[in-house]
């Protein structure tokens, strides 16, 4: 199962990971399929919505579901090998398993994004540069011990500060960097349930400080860009590290700012964001002198969602003017 171009082995950073079915069935490289790294990245997909038809039509209800599944980590350790994770468990927990991984992982995104991203994307997106070789070598490995464990169990840390780091290194928040976020912050929510876990898309409801915040950093960077169409820089590039980590520094300027930007639109355009101003900005009390990572997270989360938003409206816009 070990030798190159077994169905049954696939790499996750330096672990060689094995998962093999206790008999013949078709779901035995199933694992290896959905996680490994395929010349065609459809394989991937495929492999997920297979396992999602099989799980939702049942067949794991009977005696495919009670086969046995095993998936071994192994990783080099000088000259020996270490064995990272092991895990025996039966086919109808294991596929509620790997399901709840990418249910953590939905978030409203464009059309020429993955709906189930792989795990290399989403790690390369957390890594310095966007290239594999800065990922962490245990990282891999630990979040996939982490799907196996259970929907309860938390992605590693590592993973939630890489991505957040990248977002405020490069002032860019992008779907897989989002998407990782929201995934580490719902998992945490879920085994200390003190809020509600967020949506893959934009929540009126959600009252939390830094998600509104990092809404209104969206709001005010918006309102700028309508204000000067063309600009080749927005508040973004100048201040999303500042705003997501300090926010009291940088939002009374922010605030004060957007007066004058607002004067440059339509009375109608300006009323409008006034109002999403206030709905935003309703549950903020003060601004925070420092956010910690999991806010931060929050914030990024809260940014990428109201982006979304105006995106999704755009385009609907667009569609309606087009039909008209």
């Amino acid at each position: 199962m070990l030798r190159e171009g077994s169905r049954n082995r696939f790499q996750v950073g330096d672990a060689s990971t094995v998962c093999w079915a206790e008999r013949n069935t078709e779901f035995d490289p199933v694992l290896a399929e959905i996680f490994g790294l395929h010349d065609n990245p459809d394989e991937g997909v495929r492999a997920v919505a297979m396992l999602f038809e099989a799980f939702k039509s049942g067949r794991f209800d009977g005696t495919e579901g009670e086969t046995m599944y095993y998936v071994l980590g192994l990783a080099p350790n000088a000259a020996r090998i270490s064995v990272r994770f092991f895990h025996r468990l039966k086919m109808r927990d294991l596929a509620p398993r790997i399901l709840q991984h990418f249910t953590d992982l939905q978030l409203a995104h464009g059309p020429n994004e993955p709906d189930h991203p792989s795990l290399f994307r989403l790690l390369a997106a957390c890594a310095v540069q966007g290239k594999a070789d800065n990922i962490p070598p245990n990282l891999g490995g630990a979040v996939i011990d982490a799907i196996l464990a259970g929907p309860d169990a938390p992605y590693p840390s590592l993973w939630l500060n890489a991505a957040v780091n990248r977002c405020r290194a490069e002032r860019n928040v992008g779907y897989l960097r989002a998407a990782a976020i929201k995934a580490c912050l719902n998992r945490s929510i879920r085994r200390n349930p003190k809020e509600k876990e967020f949506h893959p898309m934009l929540d009126l409801d959600n009252t939390n400080a830094a998600y509104r915040l990092g809404r209104l950093f969206a709001v005010l960077e918006k309102i700028q860009e309508e204000a000067s169409p063309g600009l080749n820089a927005t508040i973004r590039d100048r201040y999303y590290g500042a705003a997501s980590s300090t926010p009291v520094a940088v939002f009374t300027t922010l605030l004060r700012l957007k007066n004058a930007h607002l004067k440059k639109l339509s009375p109608g355009r300006a009323v409008n964001f006034e109002k999403l101003l206030g709905e935003v900005l309703s549950s903020v009390t003060d601004f925070p002198a420092h956010l910690p990572l999991a806010d931060q997270g929050r914030f990024a989360l809260g940014y990428y969602h109201q982006r979304q938003a105006f995106f999704s409206k755009s385009d609907k816009t667009e569609s309606n003017e087009e039909k008209q």
